[in-house]
């Protein structure tokens, strides 16, 4: 009957989960206006791959939303590597959306590239490359250490997003250990690794921000691990939003620190009161003022620590929220549609996220400890299940906003990076959802028990039979029988009742450690949930994506139909020759139909360089069309040479393979348009 019962009340927040998931997808599926983060190249002047009759007295570039400028947002190289611009850009007629440089007089013709990277609105780098001609199409070279700083520093990047992974994960911890003490278990604020938990979430998170802090300068501007150092550029990144959130975020950890001070001394107190009072007022049955006394003690005890509890709580919701708007004032949420709504939305989702997972965290280090020690409950696993339930159902409403906001259509699911990782992360947390359906059984089984009894039971002494005076010896003899009857039937009782504590104990045990598997699967899924929210903030989201795509097929036909000229620049990671370098590709005429295809390697400093290997391919993603992979011909001096039949016109991507060594090699794309 009583697992009947639990069946039941599993059940109906299960619908309820159920009708949640139903109405977020329905949610989904409608559409909506504009939304932008991550700022999209929209146009350029001049045109990518065009060719101008003259020389232009500037090059202008419009993005999708306002970006941030450096001294050296926008580059311009001629046919021969050297920097054609004079430096300082700036917005265009004032507008936050462009970013001008202009060019030196006297410019020869040629192939000319330029080099761009810039932050938009919600603090990330975006970064890009095209090429124009001024009377004819030439070959060009980029120096590499410039052409390189497109994609910026692989170690710096690096470091940067496990910062930033290692930020989101010691927040959870943070506020998710604070709200189970506060919320399920205030006695556990005494275990040693309790205490632990909470200055690992502290800690972590304050060292992670200061990490942030130095590497946003040289993850901007795309630049090397040595400049992580430089104050010039962190006082530039303070002077950002971002830099801003990030010296709030510090300030607001300095008042944590107080908090936590606060919540590990007055429950620590208030539970040794009451854990003083109890013994006493049960010692204190013999007399009925000293009990009536230690009962209202142990009550006013209680009170006083309810009330700590309240105030800490109303504390601790508060700074949670003012830690978690430093990462939405500064992040998707801060630009683009509806900002009002998604703020507080944003900011509601991360606090769920981290009262769920740092919460399941708190939950595994308190079932490690023995229940005799003062492991966590049953109700206490009760109260958090309820209490990651209603985190869930935020977690689900709020992140399917975000996805709708971010997508904006059905396309960008499979189309875009941004709706491949939301999918994976979908995935991830759909795995977590039915980790938790199992410890919500195990934790049903606990609660079903009920409170354990004491393991030792104490005998009760049998009642002695008096003699009577004119007993005869049967009597006696008689008298003894039924004593020992007696005692019999008294330590058969406490032998049953022992054997029941300890059978419970036993079921309680395992289902102890059925539930610590299971949570300890919802952690590890977890660490992974967080590590691909990470990278979803890194991420451009679907709607940028696809304006930058719009923006790149809107190329002029005529100017896509002239011979193609490339500068690829590669890194194979291996240390003999031709190991770095650029791979100058002319592909001619750039038609459907057949066409010639020049690979030219050089080194570093631009002279021919001989590698063992060179492989081109061509794909049309748009028709699932390719790889097309054309027979190349070995000349002298780094060229490379062969015939390559592309059957229609449309936006091809270019793969080269340049092998240095039996095992060094790398593979780099580009994009061709093919007219």
């Amino acid at each position: 009957m009583t697992s009947t019962i639990d069946r039941r009340r599993l059940r109906r927040p299960a619908a309820a989960l159920l009708l949640v998931l139903s109405a977020a997808l329905a949610l989904l599926l409608g559409g909506a206006g504009t939304a932008s983060a991550h700022a999209a190249l929209v146009s350029t002047d001049p045109a990518p791959d065009s060719v101008v009759a003259t020389a232009p007295s500037q090059v202008v570039l419009t993005f999708s939303e306002g970006v941030t400028l450096s001294d050296n947002s926008v580059q311009v190289f001629d046919p021969g590597g050297k920097q054609a611009d004079l430096g300082s850009p700036a917005h265009a007629d004032g507008k936050d959306a462009t970013a001008a440089v202009q060019l030196r007089d006297g410019l020869a013709q040629g192939t000319y590239t330029v080099s761009w990277r810039a932050v938009s609105e919600d603090s990330h780098p975006v970064s890009g490359a095209f090429t124009f001609s001024i009377g004819k199409q030439t070959q060009t070279a980029v120096p590499a250490a410039v052409a390189g700083r497109e994609g910026g520093s692989s170690t710096v990047g690096a470091l940067y997003g496990i910062a930033r992974a290692v930020a989101y994960g010691t927040f959870a911890l943070l506020v998710g250990s604070a709200a189970f003490i506060l919320l399920c278990w205030p006695r556990g604020v005494s275990a040693r690794p309790v205490q632990r938990l909470l200055m690992t979430g502290w800690g972590g998170l304050l060292l992670s921000t200061v990490a942030v802090v130095l590497l946003r300068g040289p993850y901007e501007k795309g630049s090397g691990l040595g400049d992580a150092f430089d104050l010039s550029l962190v006082r530039t990144t303070l002077d950002e939003r971002l830099g801003t959130a990030l010296a709030a975020r510090l300030l607001l950890l300095a008042a944590a620190g107080v908090f936590l001070s606060l919540l590990v001394g007055q429950l620590s107190q208030s539970g040794q009161a009451a854990a003083a009072g109890t013994p006493a007022a049960a010692a204190g049955s013999e007399d009925s003022e000293e009990a009536e006394l230690r009962r209202l003690e142990q009550r006013a005890a209680g009170r006083s620590e309810r009330e700590a509890r309240i105030g800490l709580g109303v504390a601790g919701l508060l700074l949670a929220l003012a830690l978690a708007a430093t990462w939405a004032g500064a992040d998707h949420a801060a630009v683009g549609l509806q900002v009002d709504l998604a703020l507080p939305l944003d900011m509601l989702h991360l606090v769920a996220m981290a009262v769920w997972l740092g919460g399941l965290v708190t939950l595994l280090i308190g079932l490690s400890v023995p229940r005799d020690r003062g492991g966590v409950t049953a109700g206490a696993v009760g109260v958090f299940s309820r209490t990651a339930f209603w985190c869930v159902t935020v977690l689900v409403a709020t992140g399917v906003y975000q996805a709708w906001r971010g997508l904006g259509s059905w396309s960008a699911f499979t189309g875009t990076d941004y709706g491949r990782l939301l999918l994976v992360k979908i995935g991830c947390v759909v795995v977590l959802l039915g980790a938790a359906w199992f410890s919500r059984g195990w934790t049903a089984r606990l609660r079903a028990l009920g409170p354990l009894p004491e393991l030792v039971v104490a005998p009760v002494e049998p009642e002695p039979v008096a003699a009577g005076a004119d007993d005869t010896p049967r009597d006696a003899k008689r008298r003894a029988q039924l004593e020992r009857q007696r005692a019999l039937r008294v330590a058969a009782a406490d032998r049953r009742a022992k054997e029941q504590a300890a059978a419970r104990e036993q079921a309680a045990g395992a289902d102890r450690s059925g539930l610590r598997r299971s949570v300890l699967v919802e952690a590890g899924v977890a660490v992974a949930v967080l590590a691909v929210t990470t990278l979803l903030t890194n991420a451009p989201p679907g709607r940028t994506a696809q304006v930058a795509t719009a923006a790149g097929t809107a190329a002029p036909a005529a100017a896509a139909a002239q011979p193609v000229n490339l500068t690829i620049p590669y890194d194979t990671g291996g240390s003999g020759a031709g190991a770095k370098g650029n791979a100058a590709i002319v592909l001619d005429p750039a038609r459907s139909g057949p066409n010639t295809l020049h690979v030219a390697i050089t080194d570093a400093a631009g002279k021919p360089v001989e590698v063992p290997e060179v492989r081109v391919a061509f794909d049309l993603p748009a028709k699932k069309l390719g790889p097309l992979r054309p027979t190349l011909q070995k000349a002298t001096g780094g060229h490379w040479y062969g015939q390559v039949q592309l059957p229609m016109a449309g936006d091809w991507q270019l793969s080269l393979t340049v092998r240095s060594s039996d095992i060094d090699e790398t593979t780099e794309t580009a994009p061709v348009r093919i007219g």
